[in-house]
């Protein structure tokens, strides 16, 4: 069956980004540094989609290119549209031509890509659509906002960490908007490469 796992680097204080990020830098102040277990993160980045794109970032450590493998073999995409905006939406091709689905309130009023699906019906919507579309491959999940409704909505059941051995201090937290109701996670794998530590978590449904 397929599911839904969130891809996620993050510092040991628990930030996806550095402070101050924007369209025109993504990552903020300094948090470049969080993709750093990937190949090829300085090249600027085209977003063309195409496989040499996919293939550059391709980590060189065997346990990172595990879950990098992992996640280029998934059958779609969910990404918040905050995150998709700043990717530029990945030029329409995240990887591999899988579609990629946007959950929001209201659609862009244009949209060039013929496999990004804006969808304005709540994120359950969203993940079945994905889930009709990924087959009996898995769905990767971008984004910190749409990952917490996901959690809410318990509709998330895999949490994949890059786990970078940095402080940042400050910038976007990955669960900054969670109610305080305790959602049980259970740490399935531990990989460790050079720079960051893989961790694997199942959320457990009630």
């Amino acid at each position: 069956m397929s599911r839904v796992t969130l891809y996620m680097a993050m510092s040991l204080d628990g930030f996806i980004t550095g402070p101050d990020d924007d369209a025109q830098n993504p990552a903020g102040v300094n948090g470049m540094r969080l993709m750093d277990w990937l190949g090829n993160v300085d090249s600027g980045g085209d977003n063309t989609g195409d496989n040499d794109r996919v293939d550059a970032y391709r980590p060189g450590a065997p346990n990172s290119q595990i879950v990098y493998d992992e996640a280029m073999a998934t059958g779609a995409v969910i990404t918040g549209k905050r995150t998709g905006d700043f990717a530029g939406y990945w030029g329409g091709d995240h990887h591999d031509g899988v579609p990629i689905f946007v959950p929001t309130h209201q659609a862009s009023a244009e949209n060039p890509y013929e496999r990004v699906h804006y969808v304005t019906d709540g994120i359950e919507s969203c993940v079945k659509q994905a889930k009709a579309a990924a087959g009996d491959r898995d769905i990767l999940l971008h984004g910190a906002y749409t990952a917490q409704e996901c959690l809410k909505a318990g509709v998330l059941d895999v949490i994949e960490i890059q786990l970078r051995p940095v402080l940042l201090g400050q910038g976007r937290l990955l669960f900054d908007g969670l109610p305080p109701k305790h959602v049980e996670l259970e740490l399935v794998r531990t990989l460790e490469a050079p720079g960051v530590l893989h961790l694997r978590y199942e959320v457990q449904h009630p």
